[in-house]
């Protein structure tokens, strides 16, 4: 694991390890719906990088698969069910990374700043375009370039 991650105090590296949860969400409900083939591919994306990612992020995402679609339940039950609502308070917790990322050696910060954004567009492209493939819907466009996380540059 990434010693940087690991000196953090708990509550700070909660919010990273919920940034993929979270990030979920906000792509899945961006048009509304949130529906199961988006959800899917949030747990299959994140199970893939347990073994298929920068090798120092793979335990990120171990810990993260491990109980992923039970965190994805409860934060539907949890956040608001009206979209507007919803998205803004997915992106207050997702902002809350900013004051995280600059904690982390740069290099490890870059590679967890690419890997959301590419998550995201991952996600995005579960349900949009012809027959649910290779297109990401124009709600879904606007949310997965992240505008709330600053970006890291590399």
């Amino acid at each position: 694991m990434i010693k940087s991650i690991e000196s953090l105090p708990a509550e700070k590296q909660k919010i990273l390890y919920d940034a993929i949860p979270y990030v979920t969400l906000l792509v899945a409900g961006a048009d509304g719906v949130i529906d199961d083939a988006e959800l899917q591919q949030g747990e299959k994306i994140a199970h893939i990088r347990t073994f298929h990612f920068h090798q120092e992020w793979q335990e990120y995402y171990k810990k993260v698969d491990e109980h992923l679609h039970e965190r994805l339940l409860e934060l539907i039950r949890t956040l608001p069910r009206e979209t507007q609502q919803r998205q803004e308070a997915i992106s207050a917790e997702l902002s809350k990374l900013n004051d995280i990322l600059p904690l982390l050696e740069p290099k490890h910060a870059k590679h967890f700043y690419d890997g959301l954004l590419s998550f995201a567009r991952h996600v995005a492209k579960a349900s949009g375009g012809v027959i649910g493939w290779v297109s990401i819907g124009p709600k879904e466009a606007k949310v997965t370039d992240l505008p709330m996380i600053d970006p890291i540059k590399g």
